[in-house]
């Protein structure tokens, strides 16, 4: 549910998400990733899409201080959203959802041991081929 949402997506890569979730509604959408090239195919995506909710940066989780959403996406590697982690939980509204995903069916109990410090509660998890993404919920 993105209808009328702030949303985060965070590692966008190509901004497919971010894409997503404005065709699904959200209100604004920030895109960010670290690689200049992504970055670039971004803002080049979001125009071809003519998308006006998105905002498109470069950089990394040292971008949302004092930004606040209703949904952040992360398809991330393991270890670095094991390290924003905390910083994702501090950017969510109360009920809030966390979608992460970019890991191994191994590594969910440190992501969920990890998520748990940071007040957000497990909700689900798909998995396909040891790939896994899991939905969390601001408490």
């Amino acid at each position: 549910d993105f209808l009328n949402k702030s949303v985060l997506d965070m590692g966008c890569g190509t901004g497919v998400l971010a894409i997503l979730a404005e065709m699904k509604g959200a209100a604004k959408i920030d895109a960010i990733d670290i690689d200049n090239w992504c970055y670039l195919n971004s803002i080049e995506n979001v125009q071809r899409n003519s998308c006006s909710h998105i905002s498109v940066y470069e950089g990394d989780a040292t971008l949302l201080q004092d930004k606040t959403y209703d949904v952040i996406i992360a398809n991330i590697n393991r270890n670095i959203l094991l390290n924003d982690i905390q910083v994702y939980s501090n950017c969510l509204t109360k009920n809030g959802i966390l979608l992460l995903s970019g890991f191994y069916k191994e590594d969910i109990v440190i992501i969920n041991n990890e998520t748990e410090k940071n007040q957000l509660k497990y909700i689900s998890h798909l998995e396909k081929n040891n790939w896994v993404s899991i939905k969390y919920k601001k408490e």
